[in-house]
């Protein structure tokens, strides 16, 4: 973490969050309407990021969804590619990857993420914060409306923007269950009542009340006190690295610009006009240094532009720079830090791609049927059924088989004997093995069954088959 400014005095310094009053109750944030070339650029950023999300579901390859996290059945689709529960070790490189990634990017340029394009701040400023500035008003707007007693006025806008927030978290809800479950799940669940499919509507219901919460409520508590981003902030950051900063060498001592005021130059740029603390979505003042809660929106930067503008002084008082920069007037991007991260994010993808590249077309899982022993039968044969699970993690349809190692074991398969699985889908088969009660040599002995794929064998799998000792 960066030093304090050394211009401003210790007493200066929060000890507790700026949403939190000194008795414990909430700090209702109205953070003031701001203009200016980085919130217009952040507005140009989120209706992309915003048109990927819900193009998302929409978009498919080869009849699958591009995109899919359905935890439920344990199956993962990421850019087409399908991973089911035998690819754990997989999406533990792939989760590994973006972790090192976001250290990496944090370490070089701060929180840029939180700003640009995390969904929590692109939904709150870019979505329900739009709306809100639309019907409400302003900062000041905002305060006396909700200080006035209940009227027709104060229902009105109240009314319409509540109606505004419910269907957009509707919207975002239904985007979110698509990328859990599928597009093709969702629209059964919305096209039918409710009571054919309540768990899906159950959890519609719950993730709207959820989304409503977040952006009517909770708001900037959700980066403050949920999302761990920030708080590793304090440990992934250094002198180095890039952050919305007040350039307080170049700022201090700030001193307001009066009327009649003496024809010299306050002594430092900052005029001390706290417009960037009043376009804070999160209530901090930049110019106390770096702080857990700045989510590097550039409002400030803004804001402080803007009035740079009208004194006749440079811009970028506030602005992207790390701490070094603003002391030495110098930049340094690749530190050992960043070395030793990017070496081990160019480990770990060539492990993944290595891995991804080798990984088996077929995968299955042979495990006796639960709750039932051996079966003997009339003619003296001995069975065991068997459950079976393959996984086509091919695009082509592949023609799967089933053998015994050893010739005095035979397989009954039960249903279908063709064993045809579509690509990137999951089959569940059952099966007898049998043997002759004569060639039964032990209570319980491992057997060896041949996974043949398209008439060859590709995998071993080790099994236990179990018969009574008196069939000798």
């Amino acid at each position: 973490m960066s030093k304090k400014n050394p211009h401003i005095q210790p007493d200066k310094f929060r000890d507790s969050l700026a949403t939190v009053q000194e008795d414990g109750k909430r700090n209702w944030i109205y953070p003031k309407k701001v203009s200016g070339k980085f919130y217009r650029w952040r507005t140009y950023v989120s209706w992309v990021l915003l048109g990927i999300l819900f193009a998302g579901p929409f978009i498919q390859v080869g009849g699958r969804p591009w995109f899919l996290f359905n935890i439920f059945e344990r199956k993962f689709i990421i850019f087409g590619a399908v991973f089911w529960p035998q690819d754990t070790h997989l999406l533990i490189f792939l989760l590994l990857i973006f972790v090192v990634f976001i250290i990496l990017f944090t370490v070089v340029f701060g929180r840029v993420f939180c700003g640009w394009a995390c969904p929590q701040t692109l939904f709150m400023e870019m979505v329900f914060r739009k709306i809100e500035y639309w019907i409400e008003g302003d900062a000041n707007q905002q305060r006396q409306l909700n200080a006035m007693e209940w009227n027709g006025e104060k229902i009105r806008k109240k009314g319409f923007k509540m109606t505004l927030f419910v269907l957009i978290s509707l919207l975002i809800s239904h985007t979110v269950m698509a990328y859990l479950i599928g597009l093709d799940k969702v629209v059964e669940i919305v096209s039918q009542p409710p009571s054919q499919n309540l768990s899906g509507f159950i959890g519609l219901m719950a993730f709207t009340g959820i989304f409503l919460f977040v952006f009517t409520w909770f708001r900037e508590q959700a980066c403050l006190v949920v999302c761990p981003y920030g708080r590793l902030q304090g440990v992934l950051l250094d002198n180095n690295s890039i952050n919305v900063s007040y350039d307080y060498v170049r700022g201090e001592p700030r001193a307001p610009i009066r009327k009649n005021q003496a024809t010299e130059a306050p002594k430092g740029d900052c005029i001390d006009c706290g417009l960037c603390v009043q376009v804070c979505p999160t209530g901090i003042d930049i110019r106390n240094g770096i702080q857990m809660e700045c989510v590097n929106c550039t409002a400030c930067m803004d804001a402080c532009d803007e009035v740079m503008v009208k004194v006749d002084r440079p811009l970028g008082l506030i602005r992207y720079a790390s701490e070094n920069s603003i002391q030495q007037g110098k930049q340094q991007l690749v530190t050992p830090r960043v070395k030793g991260y990017s070496v081990i994010l160019v480990i770990l993808m060539a492990m993944f791609i290595g891995l991804l590249v080798t990984r088996d077309d077929l995968g299955a899982t042979v495990m006796r049927f639960s709750g039932m022993t051996f079966q003997e039968r009339e003619n003296g044969q001995i069975s065991n059924l068997y459950q079976i699970t393959i996984i086509n993690k091919t695009f082509e349809a592949q023609q799967v088989g089933l053998g015994a190692e050893d010739e005095k074991y035979h397989i009954e398969i039960i249903g279908d004997q063709n064993w045809t699985i579509p690509g990137q889908t999951k089959f569940e088969g059952r099966f007898f093995v049998v043997i002759s009660g004569e060639n039964v040599k032990a209570n319980q002995e491992n057997i060896h069954l041949n996974l043949l794929q398209n008439g060859k064998i590709i995998e071993r799998k080790k099994t236990s088959f179990v018969a009574p000792l008196s069939q000798k």
